[in-house]
């Protein structure tokens, strides 16, 4: 029965032709951006030489590697290193776009920040960074940011509404005040205030927002669980001697999944806006890091190089449009009222 409901609540997604869609483009967009280091990259793909064949993208070489005098790492972009392969009759294969997230054009043809050309798609920030680069590596590390924080927020959320749901009494009274004042906190301040404790990187600023973003499904949780404790066969299965948490697994958590999956798209589009915003205002990641929140901050301190803010506002209102249209598909297919 119940692979009967899940193939049409896959099939009612389907059926939602704006939400697939979204799904398509959106996982098109995010498995290439896990290739990023193909696809953007100031090192070639294979460089093939009288010294042999070299991956630079994966492995690091020193500039004796490929004969010449300095035991350094090679600098693949400096003229010098191009004309010591083409003397030892050497080719290189590079990247569609040939900077990283932090390579600097030192030969652009005006100032930093410098306008669209066809070397730099998007341009350069005020920086000489190429914004094509920075905008695919910083997707990829928003996505599986967020991506990390929903489901460890979900996992935190689910079992503590399922403990309050189901035992009910004072562990529920208790968890229900501490909930309402922990809650009830400046979110964001406080994120800003421990963040400038220390210098944040990925897994600390992924820490320090986890404490706030697991009580998203908690209620959901807990009322699915008061609702489901009381029920027939979670009597049923008491009467046979089942542990309760045999019980809060097998029968009822299924039932709060419905509601949880359903919430899930939009907690991590909630993720990304926060991460965003924790960038734009210089308490997120690290200086130099890829972020879609340092680009919203590079387009409001250019507002002379107005192809900054056009890029991160396009791209930020594609990406969340996207992730609603998903989230709104899978929140219709699981409908209950539907199945």
């Amino acid at each position: 029965m119940s692979s009967v409901v899940t193939q049409r609540r896959i099939a009612r997604f389907k059926s939602n032709k704006r939400a697939y869609l979204s799904l398509w483009i959106f996982g098109v967009l995010f498995i290439l951006s896990l290739f990023a280091e193909l696809i953007a990259n100031d090192k070639p793909l294979i460089i093939k030489s009288d010294q042999g064949i070299f991956w630079p993208t994966f492995f690091e070489y020193t500039e004796t590697d490929f004969g010449g005098d300095f035991d350094a790492p090679a600098d693949y972009r400096d003229p010098y290193f191009q004309e010591l392969i083409s003397e030892h009759n050497g080719w290189a294969v590079w990247p569609i776009i040939r900077f990283s997230y932090d390579t600097i054009n030192y030969d652009l043809e005006q100032p930093a920040p410098s306008p669209p050309t066809m070397t730099n798609w998007l341009g350069t920030d005020d920086q000489g960074r190429d914004v094509t680069a920075r905008l695919i590596y910083g997707f990829r590390l928003s996505v599986l940011f967020a991506t990390i924080l929903t489901l460890a927020s979900s996992v935190i959320g689910v079992a503590a509404g399922a403990l309050q749901g189901y035992y009910g009494g004072k562990l529920d009274l208790i968890f229900q005040r501490f909930i309402e004042i922990w809650s009830g906190l400046p979110v964001l301040f406080l994120l800003i205030i421990l963040a400038s404790l220390v210098e944040p990187n990925f897994w600390w600023l992924l820490v320090i927002m986890l404490l706030f973003s697991w009580m998203n499904l908690v209620d959901v949780v807990r009322a699915e669980f008061l609702r489901a404790r009381n029920l027939e066969y979670v009597r049923a299965a008491r009467a046979l001697g089942q542990p309760n948490l045999v019980i809060m697994y097998r029968h009822v958590l299924p039932n709060a999944m419905v509601a949880t999956l359903t919430f899930m798209p939009f907690i991590f589009n909630g993720s990304l806006v926060t991460l965003t915003a924790l960038d734009f205002l210089g308490f997120g990641l690290p200086p130099g890091s890829s972020s879609l929140g340092e680009l919203v901050a590079q387009g409001k301190e250019n507002l002379h190089a107005p192809w900054l803010g056009m890029t991160a506002f396009f791209s930020l209102s594609i990406m969340l449009t996207l992730l609603i249209f998903i989230g709104e598909g899978v929140r219709d297919a699981f409908d209950p009222r539907r199945v």
